[in-house]
């Protein structure tokens, strides 16, 4: 009689820890981060195809870059290769069901006619109806826009106007509503991003909460901090300012992520972007390892060229930065600075503890050993 109430009675117990058990588990797991990989059209000229891309740490692809014509519709933006490039990206999709592909438009080079595209209400529907064709012509998940810059900055003969700033929400209400429109067509999801400037002189210009209701999710352009228009070497992604004394100005990843969401961007649309480049200084000062030092000129540098060609190279050192948590390379006269596994491991722990969308990187064939984009999954998927 005992054994059996306590038999009966360790049932019920086991049948409520376990309701409250699945209970918990059913309102608590946290959505997936995104890793969103901008895969640049020409590096297909140097052999990294679409085939080339590690899928399977990836959620999401941006093809960088569609163009946008004098009739202010988006056009290829390399004709000889894109049909192509498009075709592998959607074999891809095959066999990796989750993963999801976007045409990205503009970026540096083609962001002159976005002023235009987005002036009027017939210009912005002859753009948003261009997407929409696109997307479903060529097999795409969703629609990119990286406008550099609105109302100022960018390219010397970009068109830009004061108006910008409203225009570029009322733009993306307009391809929203399109793309909605589609989706009830198509009995499927379709995406719009943009890729949002890391200054704050970038965020003075648009209408970060009026814009976002309509996003999916913005990726922060959050390198080229620091760089060629600057007197001296310094980090071009820093996730956090220092307190070293410096002849320039102070900014990082951080100081960029607390601004957007201040002005109330929503956290879980907010998207980290990570370099797969750095920059390479020559004729740097041999004084405080290379950093803050005047130099004579600047590149950028691939991952990929900064491994072969620099880091195991005899002379050079690798310094890192323990309040901005970034390395840099010196040898006495060559200044480069970079990311590398460590990092980007810290940036991941980052994006976890800030709740946070999930990462971006520009771009994938920069890392063509993947040893960047294996450090950033393991850092934010597991």
């Amino acid at each position: 009689m005992n054994y059996i109430r306590i038999i009966s009675l360790s049932i019920v117990i086991t049948l409520i820890l376990c309701s409250f058990t699945s209970g918990t588990n059913l309102t608590s797991p946290q959505p997936r981060k995104k890793i969103i990989g901008y895969y640049a059209a020409w590096a297909a000229y140097g052999g990294f195809t679409p085939k080339s891309i590690n899928v399977g740490k990836l959620t999401h692809i941006n093809y960088a870059f569609a163009a946008i014509g004098s009739d202010l519709k988006i056009t290829l933006g390399f004709p000889d290769i894109d049909p192509k490039n498009f075709k592998l990206l959607n074999d891809l999709k095959k066999n990796n069901s989750n993963l999801k592909t976007l045409i990205s438009v503009g970026g540096w080079t083609w962001s002159g006619r976005f002023s235009d595209a987005a002036l009027t209400e017939k210009s912005r529907e002859v753009f948003a109806d261009s997407c929409v064709d696109f997307i479903t012509k060529y097999g795409f998940d969703g629609i990119d826009l990286d406008w550099e810059y609105p109302v100022s900055g960018g390219l010397a003969d970009n068109t830009y106007r004061p108006e910008d700033k409203q225009n570029f929400t009322l733009l993306l209400k307009t391809i929203r509503q399109k793309l909605d429109a589609q989706e009830s067509k198509d009995k499927k999801e379709y995406l719009l991003s943009i890729a949002g400037g890391a200054s704050a002189f970038y965020f003075k210009n648009i209408e970060l909460s009026k814009l976002h209701p309509y996003l999916d999710y913005a990726s922060l352009m959050t390198y080229d901090i620091h760089g060629s228009w600057d007197q001296y070497t310094d980090f071009h992604a820093p996730l956090y300012s220092n307190k070293d004394v410096s002849p320039q100005y102070k900014w990082s990843v951080d100081s960029s992520v607390d601004l957007w969401l201040k002005a109330g961007f929503p956290k879980d649309k907010l998207v980290v972007g990570i370099p797969f480049y750095g920059h390479i200084y020559t004729s740097v000062k041999n004084n405080k390892n290379g950093l803050y030092q005047p130099y004579q000129s600047t590149n950028s540098i691939s991952f990929r060229d900064i491994t072969a060609n620099h880091l195991l190279k005899p002379g050079y050192v690798r310094y890192f930065h323990s309040e901005s948590k970034i390395p840099w390379l010196f040898n006495g006269s060559t200044f480069i600075n970079y990311e590398d596994a460590e990092s980007i491991k810290i940036k991941a722990d980052y994006i976890k503890t800030k709740e946070l969308a999930g990462a971006m990187i520009w771009e994938l064939s920069l890392d063509s050993n993947q040893l960047l984009l294996n450090a950033l999954y393991d850092g934010i998927q597991k």
